[in-house]
């Protein structure tokens, strides 16, 4: 008997996936603090573990996108399955069993589970892709990636709960674990789609499309965009606690916007058009993170909703940029500029980390001690971030120009 695909479980299953993917992120984000202070690390050091974790995640993304159509999603799945769980458990090991290798292990440990999330978005893409058409395409892959700040969302608030209950930041590593769970269950035992009849360009003529002028300038925009959402949202636990505010909080707040601002990109694009929905978004996160960097207490959470509007569709308009105006670079063109926003925001971690510790030291040295120093060194650290959306402020109102009455030569839903 030819057993049938079942199509709601896959699906379901992918989204717990990404919602794996999402905890990874928020946790360790609300936890970044006890880590440092407890294990003795700096912030540039808490970078360097971070930026693994970015490292990871495109590395198994360009790779899996690469050999999807060889060895299938369920392969690519397992791995993802394996390094996320191989991640948490020496994650878990270094921060209990603290030790010399301790910083080693947590760089590995971030690099798995960045792989895992890499393999998660290489697989499950294509995958739904290859269940749905259409309409019904569009709307389930907007599904799908809601979960990513749904997901965060969820951490966020549950690990925000956890801290105030007087559980240990460590115990919070434990939540990852869950939905990873869920989604081994789920994939259990299921027969995954066939791949569509793939038209595609040769390998070659994607890399030829890549060559143009129209995707190196999306390139470059593209590794400021991620560290402009990444950024402030990976840091915000570290650089706001002294302001009055939860970061915590901060980073629920701003993915609940994002997954709700997400859910509606179809309008909003529409109305707004690829360019000018770009260029919105660098004027209202530069005012966002400027707020972040000037007010205390609940002012911070008014800050939070303008950064989430103007970072909210960076990342999906951006890949679909390429999708339309750079159509013959194929899926590997997204897969790489996908790629290029995750390295983009590995090489930042450190250096931000960087910032920290030289506005402590800074703070410091002109006698502020306590929260304070925390303050003052979080909010100089934020100004110096302000200069990543600034900078595509310029590049967006030369995109805005460079394309306006130009007609995208494909078409492509979010």
């Amino acid at each position: 008997m030819t057993q049938t695909i079942n199509q709601n479980r896959l699906f379901n299953a992918s989204c717990f996936a990404l919602i794996t993917t999402a905890f990874s992120f928020s946790i360790s984000a609300g936890t970044l603090d006890g880590l440092g202070k407890d294990l003795k690390y700096s912030a540039e050091s808490l970078g360097y573990i971070q930026s693994l974790w970015f490292f990871g995640f495109p590395i198994a993304m360009i790779i899996g996108g690469l050999i999807y159509h060889t060895v299938g999603p369920k392969r690519i799945m397992n791995l993802a399955f394996l390094t996320h769980f191989l991640g948490v458990g020496l994650t878990l090991y270094a921060i209990y069993f603290v030790s010399d290798l301790s910083f080693n292990l947590l760089l590995v440990s971030n690099l798995l589970l960045g792989i895992g999330c890499g393999c998660t978005e290489a697989a499950c893409n294509p995958m739904i892709a290859d269940m749905y058409s259409g309409s019904k395409l569009n709307k389930m892959l907007n599904r799908f990636h809601m979960w990513f700040p749904g997901g965060i969302f969820l951490g966020a608030i549950i690990s925000e709960i956890m801290t105030r209950m007087g559980y240990s930041w460590q115990i919070q590593f434990w939540l990852i674990p869950i939905p990873a769970l869920v989604y081994a269950f789920l994939f259990f035992g299921q027969k995954f789609p066939e791949s569509k009849e793939v038209q595609a360009k040769s390998i070659a003529s994607n890399i030829k499309a890549m060559f143009s002028p129209l995707f190196i300038f999306l390139f470059i925009c593209m590794a400021l965009t991620a560290i402009s959402e990444f950024g402030p949202s990976k840091w915000a636990g570290i650089v706001l606690k002294s302001s009055g505010a939860s970061g915590m909080l901060i980073v629920a707040l701003s993915a609940g916007v994002m997954a709700v601002g997400r859910f509606f990109a179809g309008p909003v694009v529409k109305a707004l058009g690829q360019t000018g929905v770009l260029l919105g978004g660098a004027i209202f996160a530069s005012i966002g993170i400027f707020l972040f960097s000037t007010v205390t207490g609940n002012l911070a959470y008014l800050a939070a909703l303008i950064f989430a509007i103007g970072v909210c569709y960076f990342w999906p308009v951006m890949v679909g940029a390429v999708a339309q105006r750079v159509p013959l670079s194929g899926a590997l063109g997204m897969s790489i500029i996908g790629g290029v926003g995750m390295f983009s925001t590995a090489i930042f971690q450190p250096i931000i980390g960087a910032w920290i510790d030289d506005a402590k030291k800074e703070a410091t040295d002109e006698g502020l001690t306590g929260n304070i120093m925390e303050l003052v060194a979080g909010q100089t650290t934020l100004q110096k971030m302000i200069l990543f959306p600034g900078i595509l402020i310029v590049l967006f109102i030369i995109f805005f120009i460079w394309q306006r009455g130009v007609k995208p030569a494909a078409e492509a839903g979010h």
